[in-house]
């Protein structure tokens, strides 16, 4: 539906509404036209913060808007921020009056008419080496190739969506700052201290720089991403910065699949290998199959390399791999879970649908050899079982266990993985059950069910007779009798 808002003399259609914050912490609403220019928002400001429209500056993302600059060129969404701040003019001195008086006049015009464009309609899509040197083009060159971002965007969208690049002061959180250099490649906006700022809020305190002699007091500007398609959420609304998806601006082709498709995945090997993200979600889903992920010892991720098999290749922004559906990055995330407890020397439970991840106590940290063979799933199902056999616990040797001959399973176009393979047998169903509701004496091995009364449970095999504890699966004694003789 069609608004029409008036303030004074103007006449507001398909209203923007934003939010101003000036620099003295007054945050004002306001209702704005996308086709009126930065000027009309100085005069709808200037009566609310009681200063002079000449006086005011509106900063965003990074810049000071011309005054000529059309708002919905700015690429405002609704609920953005701009910051008002009073403009600092620099007095002319060692002139005459009348002199001073014009030349006053001239700056004063000239301050006025001051300003830039926002980062995202200044930078030219940055590239991912460390020198980041920006080579010169056309201004039609570079109109075409403005930059574009991807974001994993965890709230409210929780998916992968066109970013925008914002910025504000390291040091008190404002957004009310103006670079003095635009990013030039993703390390100006990933890493910390690369750029400084201006900050205009008055309550900022400089920071001193570690690298100046001199002790010069410096700003650092820290770079962030906002997802592009829900109504901003303040200046704490951030997404992940998805830096290996880019739009295609060279046109080179899938390694896949050979097409050229305008936003594609490079991966971090120093070839630089492009594929689309069609191919890069189909190459995620086939390694997650097989459980092909690998685990990055560096970084400590459970990441993918580049398919063309090039070294030092891993993706370290493990969130590019929201690119798969929830159900395939739930289980790429039990997966890396799974892959860091084996590694850091722990093991899996063994009851079915369970798979619980434990680290077991060591020997050489003042436990017995026995301490250690028995393990309890804490957290998980409560299975007490042999770390050594993966059984039951129990005394003694642990049975030879019958090993399974492996078979190659799936094709093309169906895919079978041979551990659920094992449960979709219709003559195993039975043994699951059994394995499932049962535990064995720890003495005899006998499968024994519980179906109600207390934890002292007493093998009714002929010749065993064991008297065992249903919770710790050992010898019945005094202490589980008083911890959990009835659950």
């Amino acid at each position: 539906m069609l608004e029409i808002i008036w303030f004074g003399k103007k006449k507001v259609s398909n209203s923007l509404s934003i939010y101003v914050k000036t620099n003295t912490g007054k945050t004002l609403p306001v209702d704005l036209d996308p086709k009126w220019d930065i000027k009309n928002v100085k005069e709808i400001v200037a009566e609310k913060m009681g200063m002079p429209v000449e006086e005011i500056k509106i900063i965003f993302a990074g810049k000071e808007l011309h005054n000529s600059t059309i708002i919905e060129e700015c690429d405002l969404g609704q609920q953005s921020i701009l910051h008002a701040v009073r403009a600092h003019h620099q007095k002319m001195s060692k002139l005459n009056t009348s002199s001073t008086i014009e030349e006053s006049t001239s700056e004063s015009s000239e301050l006025n008419d001051s300003g830039s464009k926002p980062l995202n309609e200044t930078l030219s899509d940055l590239p991912l080496d460390e020198s980041g040197e920006l080579e010169s083009s056309t201004s039609e060159e570079q109109e075409k190739n403005r930059a574009h971002f991807y974001v994993y965007c965890s709230s409210p969208c929780r998916s992968v969506q066109a970013g925008k690049l914002r910025v504000k002061c390291a040091t008190c959180g404002s957004g009310a700052v103006t670079v003095d250099r635009d990013p030039q490649c993703w390390p100006d906006v990933l890493l910390p201290q690369r750029i400084t700022v201006h900050c205009e809020n008055d309550f900022c305190e400089p920071q001193v720089s570690p690298n100046d002699e001199t002790e010069s007091q410096v700003l650092y500007a820290h770079f962030y991403l906002k997802c592009a398609k829900h109504p901003s959420l303040g200046e704490t609304d951030e997404a992940v910065p998805l830096y290996l998806i880019k739009p295609n601006l060279a046109k080179i082709p899938c390694l896949a699949c050979t097409d050229i498709r305008d936003t594609v995945l490079v991966f971090p090997c120093e070839a630089g290998h492009v594929t689309c993200l069609d191919c890069f979600r189909d190459y995620c889903a086939s390694r997650l199959r097989e459980r092909q992920f690998q685990f990055d010892t560096v970084r400590g991720y459970y990441t993918l390399p580049c398919p063309a098999g090039c070294p030092d290749s891993f993706i370290p922004e493990v969130h590019h791999f929201h690119i798969l559906p929830d159900q395939q990055y739930g289980q790429y995330q039990r997966f890396g879970t799974e892959e860091y407890v084996l590694r850091e020397g722990g093991l899996l439970c063994p009851q079915p649908d369970c798979g619980m991840g434990i680290i077991p106590p060591k020997v050489e940290n003042g436990y017995t050899e026995e301490d250690c063979r028995k393990v309890q799933c804490i957290g998980g199902c409560g299975f007490v079982f042999c770390r050594k056999c993966l059984q039951g616990y129990h005394v003694g040797e642990c049975e030879p266990q019958p090993t399974s001959s492996s078979s190659n399973f799936g094709s093309v176009g169906y895919v079978v993985d041979p551990l659920k393979a094992k449960d979709a047998k219709w003559d195993e169903a039975s043994k699951k059950t059994i394995k499932i509701s049962t535990k064995p004496c720890p003495k005899c091995r006998t499968p024994t069910e519980r179906d109600g009364g207390c934890m002292h449970m007493v093998c009714t095999r002929a010749g065993c007779g064991y008297q065992w504890c249903w919770v710790c699966q050992t010898t019945w004694t005094r202490e589980c009798m008083g911890n959990h003789w009835f659950g």
